[in-house]
């Protein structure tokens, strides 16, 4: 899956229409004091406040499962209800992280996330839960999903998988895209590589191939490497962007994609830092204020 994953990104990167990588700009990015003086050898934690980090660790594999299973809708993220902590208001993914972890939280003991909870899961709980408005389509899309993973796991429990994977970072993600429609991210395969950095972040499994895993492509890396000046959109693509213009998936969406995920290989070569850790490290840049004062790609897709 890795190996094909990396020739169909250098595919993209090469034909692309829309978007193009800067040599120098990326040059500029890998030569940055943070990933060259080692500053970016391991990601930072998981954030124990707004992830169920405390409990038992299979408690804590299934929660993290079933939350990659809903890590996706930021095309839909603009009409979420954002949560508001510590007097600001928070981003959709941890908007929707921090009401799940709650909802485990909420008894003593924990709530089980178990496959036959999952398997029953509505739009109404589901959105509940989360704190958001029933009618918004994305609510319905995250019941199916927790739904389709509750029928794939037919009892199991994450941790079951990692052992049914050998500790294979590669062999678990193959085994979600495989299972579920809705983790078959072709090209990509985001949601499917990322549970096992999860996993591997929260402390409750460990994989002897985790440095082979890409960067999990979404909306926000690539976002970052624009502001950096490593993609660079033709001038239609910018103003559809610029504008807030909801893409479709395909087309111009996948070439950056897929001109972000090679990118990300090129400055990895360069700077020996992992793809996983360099995602880490530029979605935490992200996060920042002037990243966020500027419109990134949006698509409605069950994806990222």
């Amino acid at each position: 899956m890795l190996d094909q994953i990396r020739r169909e990104c250098a595919q993209i990167a090469a034909t692309a229409h829309s978007v193009r990588i800067d040599d120098d700009a990326l040059a500029a990015l890998a030569a940055h004091p943070e990933l060259t003086a080692g500053g970016a050898t391991e990601p930072p934690p998981l954030d124990p406040e707004s992830h169920y980090l405390e409990g038992e660790p299979a408690d804590v594999a299934d929660y993290l499962l079933a939350l990659d299973a809903i890590n996706f809708g930021s095309g839909w993220f603009p009409l979420l209800r954002k949560r508001h902590e510590h007097g600001r208001a928070l981003s959709g993914y941890f908007t929707v992280a921090w009401a799940l972890a709650d909802h485990v939280r909420e008894r003593s003991p924990p709530t089980p996330l178990t496959a036959a909870w999952l398997r029953g899961v509505g739009t109404r709980e589901i959105a509940a839960i989360l704190g958001q408005p029933a009618d918004l389509e994305l609510m319905s899309l995250y019941a199916q999903a927790l739904r389709q993973l509750g029928r794939f796991l037919d009892g199991r429990r994450a941790l079951d998988l990692v052992r049914e994977c050998h500790g294979s970072a590669e062999r678990l993600a193959e085994a979600l895209a495989g299972g579920m429609a809705m983790f078959a991210d072709r090209g990509f395969y985001k949601r499917a590589q990322i549970v096992a950095a999860d996993l591997a972040l929260a402390g409750v499994a460990t994989f002897s191939d985790l440095d082979r895993l890409t960067i999990f492509a979404d909306n926000l890396v690539p976002h970052v490497l624009r502001c950096a000046g490593v993609l660079v959109y033709d001038e239609a693509l910018a103003a559809r962007i610029d504008a807030g213009e909801i893409l479709p998936p395909g087309g111009s969406e996948r070439e950056i994609r897929g001109c972000a995920l090679h990118a990300c290989e090129l400055v990895s070569e360069r700077t020996g830092v992992p793809p996983r850790v360099l995602d880490t490290w530029l979605w935490n840049r992200g996060q920042e204020p002037e990243h966020k004062a500027r419109p990134r790609h949006r698509c409605r897709c069950v994806f990222y």
